[in-house]
């Protein structure tokens, strides 16, 4: 009975979290397509969706801690390098990190039906499997940030393979953007993104606390390519010191039915 009555649970809560993320973009889409389309506009189509954002994440209703180490100075646009274990790090960076961003994420964020096309109009997609793409993502990186535009990448380059307990290698390319445009790095970890809504295949949502800590600035004045890659370390330790590893691994999936029970075992007896 309790295992029907948690399934039951599972499903009303997947429910619920869906409808509240749903809802508010259909309900904004003609305006979110308009925007979309004027690109004297898009700061504004940022601005609603991080409106969007923070109304279904309060209509989950988990609790959100939002860890700021050092405010940034106004103005200052910077490169945040955070770790990648959810489909819900985007709407939680969103949420928390002021100004007009510039997110880089995957080249198949833009085909996802109605909203993927606005996404890729706005912000920076990506296929991390073709240099051509790669080089020309970073070529748009560094003109948000000559325009005075912070810029959101995932170092890891996907999801992490062990969310919450260790962080993949991190690629380069965000650290030498850094360094190229002088402007500081600010890692930012998030260790439970993926207790609530974990990368595996179909739907799954767990009503689950939510963290975003954004750390101290490093600083890139007077560092050239050759400290990327100790940048780059330097980054990696900050952001996994904050994971919370009691917290890793992916939440199992919910039934109903009781699991199989193993086949009694049958002794074999010998004679002497």
């Amino acid at each position: 009975m309790l295992r029907l009555l948690r399934y039951i649970g599972h499903r009303l809560y997947t429910t619920w979290a869906t409808f509240w993320f749903v809802l508010p973009f259909v309900l904004t889409y003609p305006l979110q397509w308009y925007l979309s389309r004027r690109p004297q506009h898009h700061r504004y189509l940022h601005a609603l969706n991080r409106q969007w954002a923070r109304l279904f994440i309060l209509m989950w209703g988990v609790p959100v801690e939002t860890i700021r180490k050092q405010p940034l100075p106004p103005g200052q646009p910077c490169v945040y390098v955070a770790n990648h274990s959810s489909y819900i790090d985007i709407p939680l960076l969103f949420r928390s990190i002021p100004g007009w961003l510039n997110i880089m994420g995957k080249s198949s964020l833009a085909k996802v039906p109605l909203w993927g096309p606005i996404f890729g109009s706005v912000y920076i997609t990506v296929d991390r499997s073709s240099a051509v793409s790669r080089g020309r993502a970073m070529v748009q990186a560094r003109r948000t940030l000559e325009a005075g535009r912070s810029v959101v990448i995932f170092p890891e380059g996907r999801i992490g393979q062990h969310p919450g307990q260790q962080l993949d290698e991190f690629k380069e390319g965000a650290f030498q953007l850094a360094i190229a445009a002088g402007v500081p790095i600010v890692p930012v970890t998030m260790p439970l993104n993926h207790r609530f809504m974990p990368d595996v295949e179909g739907l799954r949502v767990r009503y689950s606390p939510l963290a975003i800590i954004l750390h101290e600035p490093i600083p890139t004045v007077g560092l050239t390519a050759e400290d990327a890659p100790k940048l780059k370390q330097q980054a990696f330790s900050v952001i996994a010191s904050a994971l919370r590893p009691q917290a890793g691994g992916i939440p199992e999936a919910s039934t109903w039915r009781k699991p199989a029970s193993a086949p009694p075992t049958t002794r074999q007896h010998t004679s002497a």
